[in-house]
């Protein structure tokens, strides 16, 4: 069954089997948006005449059995059936008859995928927001654990200035804030409905798109019915976009935890049972774990330039290029929760070694706090810096290991609560009640 199919036309099985791709396994990821988006777009149809309340009142009832499918993944789409959209208007039709083929009425397949999309997006979004904070909450308990534990700081991967892991937790935690803002902008992005575009030219029925904008929660419309068929394709990459930014701070610290674990360095440990071994040399200890979360995170960097590739040069108007977005883009969401999940796991069971800084080899981390304690006895910076390095220069070197680091954001001052105020912050703009309020109405009434 296609929507569009006519009395005495039919398509190429080879035709149809390329255009309907991977649509039927990644559209049962839309199933529980698709009825949602028609259980408002039928509340809406009754307050035009275009259906009337009882006919509304009997496509919604069916409508809340076929979600109840979707949420226990017993709803599956028909082998000869193109897409969900088809399957929910088929079960209706099937249960209702001809009242079950009035909801298509004012409305095209196109927007249909649209506030799909938006719908499936913005919970998406959601549960990644809401799966950061656990992992977030555990930086910031072993940032405050282990403020006391130095070890070094590198820039350009040589030996730079003390650091701490407190500093080293907490830099990650902070990280993941900066994250969940643009995070929480590509929210506000997918948050707007699109439903009532058409086919991205509008309709001469007198339809109320206010009305479907408050019942599906959304927080305001896409107002231009072209623009709303253009943000297909710009929703998707501005979300990908948010998604590399916690997928680069997964990275990062992944790559981070690799070399800490490396005997050459040597400053933390992990149990046996979080690492994997070598099938011929017995010592390995080998960060498969973090390895592969670098890489599944490196791989959801490329998502933004995929989907700006496969959309470039796309005039206005709905295109089939389109279609392919989903399979880019809606695995990437499971991914990053997995890889928040293990790294949680490694970080939960890491050891960090004391008194990493006592080897000899460390000596010249200290080499600005000597400086300073100069500058402090009123030496002019660039002399006391002269009189350091001629010391390291001819072997004279000596230092304390004592670190006064206070001002705000330094190993003596890690303003974690500062950096759990601006978690809270971030999260408290997302407004999910507002949506939940919304949706759980329109399931119930």
């Amino acid at each position: 069954m296609k929507l569009w199919s006519k009395e005495n036309t039919d398509t190429s099985k080879q035709v149809e089997k390329f255009t309907v791709g991977k649509d039927r396994e990644f559209d049962l990821l839309l199933a529980p948006f698709d009825v949602l988006g028609s259980m408002a777009h039928a509340k809406m149809l009754a307050t035009v005449g275009l259906l009337t309340v009882d006919e509304a009142d009997l496509i919604i009832a069916e409508l809340k059995n076929i979600y109840q499918l979707s949420q226990d993944s017993r709803l599956t789409i028909d082998e000869n059936i193109e897409d969900i959209h088809s399957q929910v208007e088929l079960l209706l039709t099937k249960k209702l008859g001809d009242t079950g083929k009035k909801i298509h009425s004012a409305r095209s397949r196109n927007d249909q995928v649209l506030v799909d999309v938006k719908l499936f997006l913005r919970n998406e979004i959601e549960e990644l927001a809401l799966a950061v904070q656990p992992f977030f909450q555990l930086l910031q308990k072993q940032s405050e654990k282990y403020k006391q534990h130095l070890f070094p700081g590198y820039t350009h991967l040589q030996l730079a200035m003390p650091s701490s892991f407190g500093l080293w937790f907490g830099a990650y935690a902070e990280s993941l804030v900066d994250d969940l803002i643009t995070l929480q902008a590509a929210y506000e992005v997918v948050n707007k409905n699109p439903l009532g575009s058409a086919a991205g030219y509008g309709s001469s029925f007198p339809i109320n798109r206010t009305l479907t904008t408050a019942l599906l929660g959304f927080a305001d419309l896409n107002y231009n019915v072209v623009y709303a068929q253009m943000g297909r394709g710009k929703a998707e990459r501005i979300t990908a976009m948010a998604l590399v930014n916690l997928a680069d701070t997964l990275a990062k610290l992944s790559m981070d935890a690799c070399l800490y674990l490396n005997q050459n360095f040597d400053f933390v440990a992990f149990p046996a049972s979080l690492t994997t071994g070598s099938s011929i040399m017995p010592h390995k200890k080998n960060p498969d774990v973090f390895e592969l979360i670098r890489s599944h995170c490196n791989s959801i960097k490329a998502l933004p330039n995929e989907i700006l590739l496969m959309t470039t040069n796309l005039p206005s108007g709905y295109h089939r290029d389109l279609q392919l977005l989903k399979e880019h883009l809606f695995p990437a969401f499971q991914t990053l929760k997995d890889c928040l999940s293990m790294a949680e796991l490694m970080l939960s069971d890491i050891t960090i070694k004391e008194n990493i800084l006592a080897d000899e080899k460390y000596k010249y981390l200290f080499s600005v706090e000597e400086v300073n304690k100069l500058v402090l006895q009123g030496i002019p910076f660039r002399d006391a810096y002269k009189q350091v390095g001629t010391a390291i220069e001819e072997g004279r070197f000596t230092h304390t290991a004592d670190i006064q680091h206070v001002h705000e954001g330094s190993i003596g001052n890690l303003c974690n609560q500062q950096i759990q105020g601006m978690m809270q912050k971030i999260l408290n703009k997302f407004a999910f009640e507002k949506v939940h309020i919304a949706l759980d109405t329109l399931l119930t009434k």
